[in-house]
């Protein structure tokens, strides 16, 4: 090479590495721009451990994208960060939880329960005037109230309690301004409806005052707190009755006759939600039967829609058959479908008096296919045979093709039959490329919650069962009825995330055997 073209060579190099290290630069500013974002809300959260994980992701991110000396990270950080992100996180989260009283009742820290029972334990001063009132809001954002008490204005918000504003303006026997206030118009006051019926500003520095409270915007009372705490003593104690609550170790406030608090807060428990999900009648008896069907379920499936897909795989793969291009097309349109809505549609097919299928298939028969717990069960595996045996006849054909021929061709002269190369050959061969699919068929089909929501509703529901569970249910979808996200059930986060342990186990369990057992096959190969 001339030492012309090597010059121009080294700087054509040097122009890109410069045109690199600034695009580099820009994606590493946007980063750590979202990375202090994030650190800020946890900050603000009091989430110390997300924020020390964010800064050490940060750090890590900065140090490998800027040093020479690490550049197999370069490749592997961005996915480790979203597996620590979205997946040990979760697991570790999800473990917290199970050892926790979480769910209605006990949904947030000890501070909050016990602010949440002085807001919620008030009562209206006895012989207090309706006050008018306007929402201000002052000049750093903070909402008040202004109120016309014996025709004088007063201000006030949730941390200042009310004081004398001489200068404010009264129209109708109410404020309609404040200097350094901005008095909210109702349109604006709509959009923080929530905001200001929670809002108390106290009457005076004297808590037992009271404060002043509003649902509509316009009229104030003053309300007392029916509950006093005693932060020294860490009592709770109803200035109506004497009652004096003292802490639980289930995370409550209790008195001596056994009288609880309705609001708690998260404490741990222990095993107590496993050995509920085990020992309570209410669960153990469903949770028994839900976890044979369970396991039944993903069996089948995988075995179904595997033996399915490998038939017609084998069937499309014969060089003499024509239009194969065609049948593998038309074979593919179910998994083209999105999973929630060929269920929704086979739902509405299924339907015992208007479906297609007993309507039009079958002349106006009555069968119960959703509604009667076997029949249910055989539906939801034949319709997630339907939703399933695609995508093994796309990894059965492509491992058939990659098969070697030449090892059918010494078949052939040693005179081995078609059953005999099927299954000496083929199905062993086969089964190298695809056992680890097929694992992880199981377990997907393991926790296929779309299928069951979409299809049955985990219907239809046990006779003896005390909580919403069904003959189809899943434990994926029991753990979401047991979650009470659904409306069905008081929210019990701490049963559901230790059942989702229990299913985490069952599958690590059942998939590191079935790995065991594939590396056999790998001999094979």
């Amino acid at each position: 090479m001339s030492r012309a073209r090597y010059k121009g060579a080294v700087a054509g190099s040097g122009t890109f590495s410069g045109a690199g290290f600034a695009v580099k630069l820009v994606l590493i500013a946007l980063v750590d721009a979202l990375g202090v974002f994030g650190v800020l809300a946890a900050w603000r959260a009091g989430s110390w451990g997300i924020l020390a994980a964010t800064v050490a992701l940060l750090a890590a991110a900065n140090w490998v994208y800027f040093t020479k000396r690490s550049l197999p990270l370069k490749y592997i950080l961005p996915g480790l960060a979203f597996l620590l992100v979205y997946q040990v996180y979760v697991v570790g989260y999800t473990g917290y939880v199970a050892f926790t009283n979480y769910g209605d009742g006990h949904n947030s820290t000890k501070e909050q329960a016990v602010d949440a029972l002085l807001v919620q334990n008030e009562r209206r001063v006895e012989g207090s005037p309706a006050l008018p009132l306007t929402v201000v809001e002052s000049g750093d954002g903070e909402l008040g109230f202004a109120v016309v008490e014996d025709g004088a204005a007063e201000v006030g918000t949730a941390e200042e309690p009310l004081e004398a504003a001489p200068d404010a303006t009264l129209d109708g026997g109410a404020v309609t301004q404040v200097p350094g206030w901005t008095v909210l118009d109702r349109a604006t006051v709509l959009q923080r409806q929530d905001e200001v019926t929670t809002l108390r500003v106290p009457v005076s520095d004297d808590a037992a005052d009271g404060s002043v409270r509003t649902q509509d915007a316009r009229t104030g009372y003053v309300f007392q707190p029916v509950l006093e705490y005693d932060e020294a003593a860490d009592t709770m104690t109803d200035t109506a009755t004497g009652v004096v609550y003292t802490p639980n170790d289930e995370g409550q406030f209790e008195s001596a006759d056994g009288e609880v608090l309705p609001v708690g807060w998260r404490v741990t428990v222990g095993f107590e939600n496993f050995a509920t999900a085990f020992g309570d009648d209410r669960y153990a008896g469903p949770f028994v039967k839900i976890l044979l069907w369970t396991v039944a379920f993903a069996v089948l499936s995988v075995v179904t829609t595997f033996a399915l897909g490998m038939f017609l795989a084998m069937v499309f793969n014969d060089p003499r058959l024509r239009g194969r291009k065609v049948y593998r097309t038309l074979m593919i349109l179910p998994y083209a479908m999105p999973g929630f809505l060929a269920a929704l549609l086979w739902s509405g097919m299924l339907n015992k008096s208007f479906g297609v299928i007993n309507q039009v298939l079958l002349g106006g028969a009555a069968i119960p296919w959703l509604t009667d717990p076997w029949l249910a069960k055989l539906s939801v595996l034949g319709v997630n045979l339907w939703l399933g045996f695609p995508y093994m006849f796309l990894i059965c054909t492509g491992a058939l093709q990659s098969l070697p021929g030449d090892v059918y061709e010494a078949a052939r002269i040693d005179g081995a039959g078609k059953w005999r190369t099927w299954r000496s050959i083929t199905m062993p061969l086969l089964l190298v490329a695809t056992a680890p699919l097929l694992i992880s068929s199981f377990a997907f089909n393991f926790n296929n919650f779309t299928l069951i929501k979409m299809l049955t509703g985990g219907g239809p529901r046990f006779d003896d069962a005390s909580v919403p569970l069904g003959h189809t249910d899943i434990l994926i979808s029991m753990v979401y009825n047991v979650s009470g996200l659904d409306g069905s059930a008081p929210r019990d986060y701490g049963l559901a995330s230790a059942l989702s342990i229990v299913i985490f186990v069952i599958v690590g369990v059942i998939s590191a055997i079935a790995f065991r057992q594939t590396r056999k096959l790998e001999e094979l190969s």
